[in-house]
């Protein structure tokens, strides 16, 4: 959590950096237990919280867990919270709506709706909020969604995105972002702020992976029907985030305004300065 007196929060570590950011305190604050997060955010102005739905795959305990933030924010008495959140994807994709298989009981997308949702806890108890939007990482064409090499020694990027534009961003963005938020004082305290660093097709992300990789990359999008097949363990939840990336791409990529997260972000990363860095990590077999 970054804020005049700046929190990093990773799990259950809460970092403490003084106002001049010339030293650091390391207080410690378990997600699952509001009393040490309470503890741990006293003499605090502001903090930045992130939940981790993928190290526990749980609805409940992500909820558990943004309700024991904001109840901690309120006691420590912080002047300003960036919740790092995502859109309720139920709002463009109707409960009935057959095509994308319902998970967790009453979710499409489990890891969006469950934060979604979770805004109404901090809304609730009246914690001066900005709520953070952030959306698909560059890192993840490290972990197997980048280009691959076929049968034939094609290189494919294989999104199923048709031909909709997608929102995407390098992780370490979002911290940054949160700070320039915090730098704003009360600016955007009781507002969403979408961010992304980049907006592109499917095709548009191959030509630059083309030339980042000096190798030609072709896009050949899968249907989330394919995906939802593959048997790949989260192969459901995948398919149904990226059915809601593109059928509502128009919405998703409209509210996040690049240039004003450039202005609060001056280091804001496309994806072509990113993959300079990065492209080696990129596992292409």
């Amino acid at each position: 959590m970054y804020a005049n007196t700046p929190f990093d929060c990773d799990g259950a570590q809460i970092r403490a950096c003084s106002r001049q950011l010339a030293t650091v305190v390391t207080v410690t604050g378990d997600l699952d237990d509001e009393a040490s997060l309470t503890k741990a955010l006293q003499g605090a102005y502001g903090a930045f919280f992130v939940t981790a739905f993928w190290e526990y795959n749980s609805v409940e305990r992500e909820q558990a867990q943004a309700r024991a933030m904001a109840a901690a924010a309120k006691a420590a008495g912080l002047q300003h919270a960036v919740w790092s959140t995502l859109p309720d994807t139920r709002e463009h994709i109707p409960h009935d709506d057959d095509r994308v298989p319902t998970l967790h009981g009453s979710y499409k997308v489990p890891h969006f709706d469950a934060k979604g949702e979770a805004n109404a806890s901090v809304t609730a108890l009246g914690v001066p909020t900005t709520f953070l939007q952030t959306t698909f990482y560059y890192e993840a064409f490290l972990q197997g969604q980048g280009p691959r090499r076929n049968d034939n020694g094609e290189l494919v990027l294989t999104l199923p995105m048709a031909d909709n534009t997608m929102a995407l961003i390098a992780a370490e963005d979002i911290g940054k972002t949160a700070l320039g938020v915090f730098r704003r004082g009360g600016q955007f305290i009781g507002k969403t702020v979408s961010i992304a660093g980049t907006h592109a097709t499917g095709e548009e992300l191959a030509a630059t992976f083309t030339a980042a990789l000096g190798e030609k990359v072709v896009y050949r999008p899968l249907t989330t029907d394919q995906m939802r097949a593959s048997g790949q363990p989260i192969a459901l939840e995948m398919a149904n985030m990226f059915q809601f990336y593109s059928e509502a791409s128009e919405y998703f990529t409209a509210v996040r305004d690049l240039d004003l997260v450039r202005e609060l972000n001056p280091e804001l990363q496309p994806l072509d300065t990113w993959l300079t860095q990065h492209k080696n990590e990129i596992p292409l077999d």
